[in-house]
């Protein structure tokens, strides 16, 4: 019985080698990408071993089938019924017809998803059309009452120029350390000015400056000279309308003319030209000599100066608090500060005064008036053309029509969060309210100060009794409290300013906290035994009290 061979084996799995003898060996070629290798003629003894890939396997474009799958003989390779793979069974169908079955599908539904795709359009392009159809519509209709408003305010002025100072570029607001300077200023609250109102007190100080040394050398004091030393000293700038200002405040302060024929050697400044000149105006006693503008002199007209722009804040503070409701009155000689919702930052700026202006020279501007001062001068000829000019170029006048009436204030209505209070009980707290803030602006700055020592003092007696247990001992010096208590309280402060909170708290509070004046020393007691919680609910109590007389 002859051997079979390991080959034959394959030959039998592979398709249309099944009629080939046993002997002879196949040789394969590696197929080409596009198309697959022509099956060779059977092969000589010393051909290549290599088995050739049969066309059912994939190429490289094309995803290789499971490994399980390979391995299967194809529909045509076996024969008969019992054959597990038969032609017709769905479970073993290849890729290439489950692909074909797909792309039949996806042709067959394509119409189907084009149709559903243009209704989906056709909804999606009405609701966008309909959206912007009505945008269009409210923004025309906005552009209507925009061009009607511009048309009733066409003869006012803006609110800007009402209140003395240009308005911004674009609408533009002041910068944030300009509307909130009287927020940020250090120390306690006072009358603080705004912060224009600062700088033009600055500005009148540097001008003092300027003119005092100019004036006691007996030089001219010119407009040019001065703010060229003012803008050097402030690094601002100073114009004419700042001088007009100053002189609105402190009318008394200097007195201005129009001068001309003044050296200035300057190139572009002549002789015969007009020139504002400033003097300053001086108590000058009988039989004395020229005064002179000396320091106490200087720092004199600076107090005046600032006296007056804090009056005119008053003036201001004065009309907001009548318009309050309830209105407040507040004496003068008592208020020490501005009420809490008085924005001080937004009073209007000081209006310049009018400053002497250089004479006017009267100038030709017309061809009439040419002709009736040249009309003896001229030929007929002439005299007749420019008559035919005149007339040409004149131009009525058309009367401007009058303006449209401001509407009446309308009466102030109560906001929609107090509909349904009673009308009485808001009396009565506008009042409570009017009441408190009236003691605030009337509040002396020792009792201020006093205040906010009071605010401090129950963190003061939490601090100072854990002093007392970490220290284990019954007393302890007033040097040593205290400097333990600034080592351990939040906020900075002074080993002096600590004294004062202490010996205060000893006068609130003599049962808890005693001092003993010993010779030179001051020792502090403390009862360790007393309930804290009720130490500071007493402080707090005392505070409330006291802030509220």
């Amino acid at each position: 019985m002859a051997q079979c061979r390991l080959t034959d084996f394959f030959a039998r799995r592979r398709p249309g080698l099944r009629d080939k003898p046993t002997g002879t060996k196949p040789a394969w070629r590696t197929p080409s990408p596009a198309k697959p290798a022509p099956r060779a003629p059977a092969p000589g003894p010393g051909s290549s071993r290599k088995r050739a890939r049969s066309p059912a396997e994939p190429t490289r474009d094309e995803p290789a089938p499971p490994a399980r799958r390979r391995l299967r003989l194809p529909a045509n390779a076996v024969s008969g019924p019992s054959s597990p793979a038969a032609a017709g069974s769905p479970e073993h169908s290849s890729p290439q017809s489950k692909k074909t079955k797909k792309a039949t599908l996806s042709a067959s539904q394509r119409p189907c998803l084009a149709a559903q795709e243009d209704k989906v359009l056709s909804k999606v392009t009405l609701s966008e059309l309909k959206s912007c159809l009505q945008r269009a519509q409210e923004l025309g209709a906005r552009v209507q009452e925009l061009k009607a408003s511009a048309q009733k305010n066409a003869g006012e002025p803006s609110a800007p120029e009402d209140r003395g100072h240009p308005a911004g570029l674009c609408g533009e607001q002041m910068p944030a350390y300009q509307r909130f300077h009287a927020l940020a200023q250090p120390g306690p609250p006072g009358l603080v000015l705004p912060y224009k109102y600062q700088v033009l007190a600055e500005m009148f100080r540097s001008m003092d400056t300027i003119v005092s040394m100019l004036y006691n050398r007996s030089e001219t004091v010119t407009f040019t000279k001065v703010k060229q030393g003012v803008q050097d000293m402030m690094r601002k700038r100073f114009e004419e309308r700042n001088v007009g200002q100053i002189k609105t405040v402190y009318l008394g302060s200097y007195r201005f003319r129009q001068e001309r024929y003044i050296p200035t050697f300057k190139d572009g400044v002549r002789r015969s030209d007009y020139q504002l000149t400033i003097e300053p105006l001086l108590d000058q006693q009988a039989g004395s000599a020229a005064p002179q503008l000396t320091a106490s002199h200087l720092l004199q007209r600076r107090q005046v100066f600032s006296q007056k722009l804090v009056a005119r804040v008053r003036e201001h503070h004065r009309a907001f608090l009548a318009s309050l409701n309830p209105p407040m009155e507040v004496p003068e000689d008592q208020l020490t500060r501005w009420h809490p919702r008085f924005n001080v930052d937004e009073v209007p700026d000081v209006e310049p005064a009018e400053l002497p202006q250089p004479p006017t020279v009267e100038k030709l501007a017309s061809a009439q008036e040419v002709l009736a001062r040249a009309r003896s001068l001229m030929s007929p000829r002439m005299e007749k053309a420019l008559s035919d000019l005149a007339q040409r170029t004149a131009q009525p006048s058309s009367p401007q029509p009058p303006g449209p009436a401001l509407p009446a204030t309308p009466p102030a209505t109560p906001p929609a969060a107090l509909k349904g209070v009673s009308q009485a009980l808001l009396e009565r707290i506008r009042a409570k309210e009017a009441q408190k803030q009236l003691a605030r602006m009337t509040r002396r700055p020792e009792h201020e100060q006093r205040l906010r020592r009071l605010e401090r003092l129950p963190e003061l007696a939490r601090v100072l009794r854990s002093v007392f247990v970490s220290e284990r001992k019954p007393a302890l010096t007033m040097e040593v409290a205290c400097a333990r208590m600034v080592g351990s309280y939040r906020a900075a402060m002074s080993p002096g300013e600590m004294e004062k909170h202490v010996q205060l708290l000893s006068e609130l509070l003599p049962d808890w906290l005693s001092l003993h004046r010993i010779r030179t020393d001051t020792y502090v007691k403390l009862d360790k035994a007393a309930d804290l919680a009720g130490v500071m609910a007493q402080l707090a109590r005392l505070a409330h009290v006291e802030e509220a007389l």
